[in-house]
């Protein structure tokens, strides 16, 4: 039967493309569906400001004219650039059970990049983390989120089989609320508090509260994680444009914010009610009715999502992480919440892991960036 690999040119074909994956995994119990109008953001050159730095490519897979795979092409020129590599990476990665379609569209992906001159394919990754990123490897029977990747269990089969290796793996973790937090949380924050002249920020006013600690946030994550796998710099309109995508439907209440004796940032939580079974009944989409399922996951839940934890290095190791869950938790017993479910978090990455240790934190998932060299 033929294949016909086809690059997306066209608004059209860029739909079908975003949409691919709700034919793929039609009422599948596990999968959760992205935003259909966030993708096609994230994938615009006229919308998403990574595009300053990054260029990218779609393919589509045709097999006697139906639709059976698809799969985009990044480049990411700051990080490559400062990790001093030379990768295209994958996302957006999505086939059928067929290694012949997965292995035209990494070789699609694969050609474009040799074209520029990239000695690496890597993925799937997105333009900047703030993308989802990695396969999953483990943890398919349980309910994906929000903010990461769900696929079935023959795609890292397929990746093997095509010469794939791994690059980095990272590890999820469902942690139970306890019933009271522990007492030292309450005494090291306080002491915290008062030793660094730090006090957690009041503001039940969302607009304020964005407007002014919204670009302190996101300056955060650059200086906190600008040593993890990957990462890139957030620009000032990158900023902006992840402003507006995660705290224009943030709950005050479920966001931490510690700052110091001049309004610094030294450390943040971000959480959020889980979207998770809202986002499966409304298919990707918000409009006509899927915003009503949307609501009515952010007012009554009993899973939160951990979106955002940071503290700026400076302050790392002492104590201020134990300033946010003592702000956090007791907002969490207020709402109702059982189970707190973290993002993916590298494995080597043992400072993240710490602050869930003393929660009994259970892994659940693990998912994997896979690399093959360009020949």
């Amino acid at each position: 039967m033929s294949l016909e690999i086809r690059e997306v040119h066209t608004s059209k074909q860029m739909k079908a493309f975003v949409k691919f994956p709700l034919s793929l995994y039609k009422n599948h119990p596990y999968y959760v569906p992205a935003l259909i109008f966030d993708d096609l953001a994230t994938l615009d050159p006229k919308k998403n400001p990574a595009y300053d730095f990054c260029e990218s490519i779609c393919f589509l897979a045709y097999r006697n004219g139906k639709f059976v795979g698809r799969i985009a092409g990044l480049i990411n020129h700051n990080a490559n650039s400062g990790w001093k590599v030379k990768n295209v990476r994958f996302g957006w990665f999505d086939a059928i059970d067929d290694l012949e379609v997965t292995k035209a569209l990494m070789d699609a992906v694969e050609g474009w990049g040799k074209q520029k001159g990239m000695t690496e394919l890597i993925g799937p990754l997105g333009f900047t983390d703030m993308d989802p990123e990695g396969m999953l490897l483990e943890g398919f029977e349980l309910i994906g989120t929000l903010a990461t990747i769900y696929n079935y269990p023959y795609y890292p089969v397929h990746m093997e089989k095509l010469g794939f290796e791994k690059e980095v793996d990272w590890k999820e973790y469902h942690i139970t609320i306890p019933e009271t937090i522990p007492d030292r949380y309450q005494r090291m924050s306080a002491i915290v508090s008062e030793k660094f002249g730090l006090h957690t920020v009041q503001e039940k006013s969302l607009s304020k509260l964005v407007k002014r600690y919204g670009a302190k946030l996101f300056q955060l994550v650059n200086e906190t994680y600008n040593i993890l796998y990957g990462f890139s710099t957030l620009t000032e309109r990158q900023m902006k444009y992840y402003i507006k995508m995660y705290l224009s439907f943030a709950r005050t209440d479920l966001i931490s914010i510690i700052v110091d004796k001049d309004d610094n940032v030294v450390g943040m939580g971000i959480t959020m009610p889980s979207l998770s079974k809202a986002m499966q009944k409304s298919k990707g989409s918000l409009f006509p009715f899927g915003f009503i399922h949307m609501l009515k996951a952010l007012k009554k839940n009993d899973v939160v999502d951990f979106y955002l934890m940071a503290v700026h290095p400076d302050y790392q190791n002492k104590g201020v992480s134990a300033m946010i869950f003592a702000d956090l938790y007791p907002v969490f017993h207020k709402n109702g919440y059982k189970m707190a479910e973290t993002n993916p978090e590298l494995e080597t990455n043992s400072k993240i892991q710490l602050l869930w240790s003393e929660f009994n934190p259970q892994p659940v998932r693990r998912r994997r960036v896979f690399k093959k060299e360009i020949v």
